[in-house]
């Protein structure tokens, strides 16, 4: 098999219903490719649902809820393909969404991943939280897209109509070289579920492979299909992964920069741990500003996630030491890089610009490492 397009599924039996009709009908278009549904250990009729309306589908079950992260893993230790999809129950393709993912990933070897554009399923012609047109992050680790920032999204007017290298692509319609997915480790388990793919992009970028934006593929994404946006848990997720993120990799995004001025690699090492440390310690700060906002207005859960998160943080960090930073600069030399990083904080300029926030975002402000 060429290409497994693998849903994950988690007690979404009607999103099954209503939803893979049609992902199986395109898929079906396309030489060598299947659908795949792993379900990680649903208690509603998902199960039924498959056995008794989609018998033809290759399942996979899990004893219990290994999340996003440990489901995706586990599934493609037992697909043998070229290329993986992950793709979410919640997600309305189009007609012809996967051929061109598939020629982008033929035609670039130095590709990694690749993404359609992501459109909202309410609203059609606007593009849609999750991924939009492709993800940068900002200088202290905030995500935003090409087509939205923080809660406010674009309509797509053709605007990124161009393929694009980006620092993310979304994790509800990714497409991987399984043979990067495969030497990275996969997905980190450590996250559960959210900003795990984005992890997964810089990873791949400090590899020296490329992400990319493909919009001549648009699919549709409900959004919220398994945990709804105002979910403390949620909130939870996203406070502590980001800070796993940032310290799974933003070390070695700083040595590389100072290697490339002519450093050595054990001072360019130690410079960018360094770097790091003090830009996580900014981060973290930015939280508990953050925390202090939901104390002062009365949303104790949402309080409490962020000290829940940072003190997990902790417990699982496992940041690289400076010897392994300067051995991974040997061994990459400074032929990699990392593209989509905002050098401002995306947070003050958009409460400063308002819906001008888009036309701001220019190309003069993101720097590639």
């Amino acid at each position: 098999m060429k290409t497994a397009v693998v849903i994950l599924n988690w007690n979404t039996e009607d999103f099954l219903r209503k939803f893979l009709p049609g992902l199986l009908h395109s898929v079906a278009q396309v030489k060598d490719a299947e659908v795949i549904v792993a379900d990680n250990d649903s208690c509603d009729d998902s199960m039924m649902v498959m056995k008794e309306v989609f018998p033809q589908v290759r399942t996979l079950h899990f004893e219990k809820n290994l999340g996003f992260t440990g489901g995706y893993n586990r599934a493609f230790k037992e697909i043998d393909s070229e290329y993986f999809v992950l793709i979410n129950s919640d997600i309305e393709v189009s007609e012809g969404w996967l051929e061109p993912l598939v020629e982008w990933m033929d035609t670039h070897p130095e590709c990694g991943a690749c993404a359609p554009k992501l459109h909202s399923y309410q609203d059609r012609d606007r593009f849609e939280y999750a991924g939009a047109a492709g993800g940068y992050i900002d200088t202290f680790g905030y995500p935003f897209c090409r087509g939205r920032i923080l809660k406010r999204t674009e309509t797509d007017r053709g605007q990124y109509d161009s393929p694009a290298e980006v620092f993310w692509a979304t994790g509800a319609c990714l497409m991987v070289r399984s043979s990067v997915y495969e030497s990275l480790g996969g997905l980190d388990e450590r996250f559960f579920a959210h900003m795990e793919e984005i992890d997964l992009c810089w990873r791949m970028q400090l590899e020296g492979w490329k992400v990319n934006v493909v919009p001549q593929s648009v699919v549709y994404h409900v959004g919220g299909g398994t945990l709804p946006a105002t979910s403390p848990f949620k909130l939870f997720l996203n406070y502590r992964n980001n800070l796993l993120m940032l310290d799974n990799n933003l070390a070695r995004t700083f040595a590389l920069e100072e290697y490339r001025k002519g450093q050595s690699a054990r001072r360019a090492a130690k410079r960018g741990y360094r770097r790091a440390g003090r830009r996580i310690y900014a981060r973290r700060m930015l939280d508990w500003m953050s925390a202090g906002v939901y104390l002062l207005t009365f949303r104790w859960k949402n309080f409490k996630a962020v000290c829940k998160a940072h003190k997990e943080y902790h417990l699982l960090r496992q940041q690289k030491g400076r010897d392994e930073i300067a051995e991974y600069l040997g061994k990459v030399g400074s032929e990699v890089g990392v593209t989509g990083i905002y050098g401002r904080w995306i947070v003050l300029q958009s409460l400063l610009k308002g819906e001008n926030i888009f036309s701001f975002i220019i190309e003069e402000d993101f720097y590639r490492i």
